[in-house]
């Protein structure tokens, strides 16, 4: 079972949902993955605190020119739909930041002179937080596309019962690579003007996708009833709600978990832990 957990925007709890979420169902006797795709700025490790045995790299393809076979035609930059690569005066410029690595100029070169190399652009981290097995990606600095790093990082996870995909917020690309193949979808939200806002994106993107989901509140006694009754207009289910308690954010604080801190709380996300099955089971008939 993979079930993916993002929000609309940041800052709406989604890696302490996560996170607690993984350790709950790893005590409870089953094997679970921890995926960090928020790879831009991983923090699942602040709180999970894995000792990492292992470092990947990860690398994209990108043309490399040979200018004595290059003829100059230009079929190279008339296929590029990303403008990586360009055609002046019959010479062949590369830009590797915007290549996508779809092979469609090395294929179209009539001479052979466009041929597969690689880049580096990030990295996974694997280990373990005692039973959960994680897996962290993370962007070099100045690269523009992360879909690549997480693609592996979604790759690399191991067989297990459970794994959690902690998805970047928003809705761009990123997002969309992170839930793609995901049984179910968590979407963490907020009751504020901001928060509902960015759900109500995060509830088009997902139905655009076709994917089954349901909605976690956070700070729930907090803000205003709107999120409550977009979500019961729209059919959108609340699974549980999160009260907003200076206890969790405390311990937040001192990276501690609310499962581990609060004894309530395990019960909290034993239940999530229950109802998300449920779901996935029920969809699986």
């Amino acid at each position: 079972m993979r079930i993916a957990v993002c929000s609309g925007k940041g800052g709406t709890g989604k890696t302490t949902v996560a996170t607690n979420l993984a350790v709950t169902a790893s005590r409870s006797g089953r094997g679970v993955v921890y995926l960090d795709c928020d790879v831009e700025e991983p923090n699942g490790a602040l709180f999970l605190k894995p000792r990492f045995t292992e470092t990947r790299p990860v690398s994209v393809s990108i043309p490399a020119v040979d200018a004595e076979k290059c003829i100059g035609c230009g079929q190279c930059g008339r296929i590029c739909q990303y403008g990586a690569v360009v055609v002046v005066n019959k010479k062949v410029l590369i830009f590797p930041e915007l290549c996508h690595g779809c092979a469609g100029c090395w294929l179209v070169c009539p001479t052979g002179a466009i041929t597969e190399s690689h880049r580096q652009t990030g990295r996974l981290d694997l280990g373990w937080a005692q039973d959960v097995y994680c897996v962290q990606g993370l962007l070099n600095i100045g690269e523009a596309m992360s879909p690549p790093v997480i693609a592996a990082v979604k790759k690399a996870a191991t067989e297990a019962d459970l794994a959690i995909v902690d998805a970047p917020p928003g809705t761009s690309c990123p997002v969309i690579e992170s839930l793609r193949g995901s049984d179910f979808v968590l979407l963490v939200t907020e009751p504020t003007p901001f928060g509902l806002n960015d759900l109500k994106l995060a509830v088009d993107m997902v139905r655009a996708l076709a994917l089954p989901f349901a909605v976690v509140i956070n700070r729930a006694d907090s803000g205003d009833d709107q999120t409550r009754r977009y979500c019961a207009q729209e059919q959108v289910d609340v699974l549980i709600e999160i009260p907003d308690d200076r206890q969790v954010a405390e311990a937040y604080s001192r990276g501690q978990m609310a499962c581990d801190v609060m004894p309530r709380y395990r019960d909290l996300y034993a239940d999530l832990l229950t109802q998300l099955e449920g779901r996935v089971r029920s969809l699986a008939r």
